[in-house]
């Protein structure tokens, strides 16, 4: 297995894996950015500045981190680079791949000028909490989003 940059033949692999991670989605929530960021376009989304994958022989890849550019971050100074998305399959778990995602992207920040990495877990995703803990983020709060309808639907 071996940590990569995307590249525009992932993309299948690449929107199956966001399947996976953000169940209940479709591809048509992921193609338009998905497409941006390999053609290098434009979008009216958030793309990523940088997408790590990690490749089993062939074609077949069994996780992914997508890293952004936000202007701002919890608990960082300035604009910071910040863990968007970052999946390992469950068969793949455990193997050190998601350290190695992670040690890809601080590479990239670190030759784009930046000092520090940020990214979220929901608070019931214990697993992800472990999992950045593990790879040395440290938890800087603890929020609840909340939202209130102000127009009913038509």
């Amino acid at each position: 297995m071996r940590i990569r940059e995307i590249q525009a033949q992932d993309r299948v692999e690449w929107l199956r894996l966001l399947l996976e991670l953000y169940a209940g989605s479709q591809d048509s929530d992921h193609i338009p950015i998905v497409d941006a960021y390999l053609n290098e376009s434009t979008s009216e989304w958030l793309l990523p500045s940088a997408v790590f994958v990690c490749e089993r022989s062939g074609s077949a890849l069994c996780g992914f981190l997508e890293l952004s550019v936000r202007n701002y971050a919890e608990g960082c100074v300035g604009v910071t680079p910040y863990v968007e998305s970052w999946y390992v399959e469950p068969s793949a778990r455990g193997t050190g791949i998601g350290r190695q995602l992670i040690e890809a992207a601080e590479r990239w920040a670190l030759a784009e000028g930046f000092d520090e990495l940020a990214s979220d877990a929901e608070l019931s995703n214990t697993q992800s909490h472990s999992a950045h803990k593990a790879v040395g983020f440290v938890e800087e709060e603890r929020v609840v989003h909340y939202r209130k309808k102000i127009r009913a639907a038509v």
